[in-house]
């Protein structure tokens, strides 16, 4: 339950998916209050489960939205007994997982919205049916290079690469993230997957293998309306990581937003920031434009 007055009191119902490949996620559904305006699907960050959006998610409900979270597989209430020996590719989570979020969808006339939180903007690209998200807003997305992120975090994320990871991941078969902190265990292909991706400028554009499956043509596909906000002080996803990921996008109406911490009367916003309650202000401009189209600001 929420503890702070100005979240309405919306309880979500939990919901199973069924993915295409037959694995069962969790889900849980938080039902509009009033007259409804749409749904929206929220697109989690890696190793980030969906409670964590509960604020934002009943803030989007109060103000009209069947909202729908998820955990991807291998992650919160989508794990499975044991992460060692389970295997998936990381796209699973877009092209498999989230999918299913936008197939459950009903068409019953109201429009379909989406709003992703860093890997959340990668996945929309994969999605199989992305045509039918009416508008898309993602925060904190970005292309994962090291040489992208200021000097000092530079050395921790390869240092995390290149050590730290290697060893945790053969002592335990998967990335114990939660040892660090830095949110749910990872599977051992997410963890492969996304540290060879992140040697390189533009993420997994760059990767040959991704190449010759026509990645950047499904990206080149999208016709969504697109607007990404990053702040200036997000250490994994400046910026310029954000243009050279959503460069990928290039027949979609993209509008890029830098997001300062002052504008929130914060001293920072981070990568995680955008979700948290100092940012509430903030979560009335997304909404409006995904209601409406009307402008975002940053």
């Amino acid at each position: 339950m929420s503890t702070d007055p100005t979240v309405p009191e919306i309880t979500a119902t939990p919901r199973e998916l069924v993915a295409a490949d037959g694995y069962r996620l969790r889900a849980l559904h938080y039902p509009a209050a009033g007259t409804p305006a749409g749904h929206l699907v929220i697109a989690g960050a890696t190793g980030v489960p969906q409670g964590f959006y509960r604020r934002f998610a009943q803030h989007a409900a109060g103000q009209g939205f069947h909202v729908t979270t998820l955990d991807y597989r291998g992650i919160g209430l989508s794990r499975p007994a044991s992460l060692r020996g389970f295997r998936m590719d990381y796209l699973d989570w877009a092209r498999l997982d989230l999918a299913a979020a936008v197939d459950a969808v009903p068409e019953d006339g109201l429009p379909l919205v989406m709003v992703g939180h860093s890997y959340g903007g990668h996945a929309f690209g994969l999605l199989p049916n992305h045509h039918r998200v009416a508008r898309f807003v993602t925060l904190a997305t970005g292309a994962g290079w090291h040489g992208w992120m200021p000097p000092l975090e530079r050395l921790r994320v390869l240092f995390m690469w290149r050590v730290l990871g290697p060893l945790l991941t053969r002592w335990k078969g998967y990335l114990p993230w939660s040892l660090l902190g830095m949110g749910e265990d990872l599977p051992l292909g997410v963890y492969r997957q996304w540290r060879y991706w992140c040697r390189f400028p533009r993420y997994f554009f760059d990767d040959p293998a991704m190449r010759a499956e026509g990645l950047a043509e499904r990206f080149a596909a999208v016709r969504t309306p697109i607007v990404a906000l990053n702040a200036l002080d997000d250490r994994w996803a400046p910026p310029a990581s954000r243009d050279a990921f959503l460069a990928a996008y290039r027949n979609a109406p993209v509008r890029a937003l830098d997001l300062h911490p002052a504008s929130l009367g914060r001293r920072s916003i981070g990568h995680m920031g955008y979700f948290r309650p100092a940012a509430r202000p903030l979560w009335d401009e997304w909404l409006g434009w995904l209601r409406d189209g009307r402008a975002a600001t940053a």
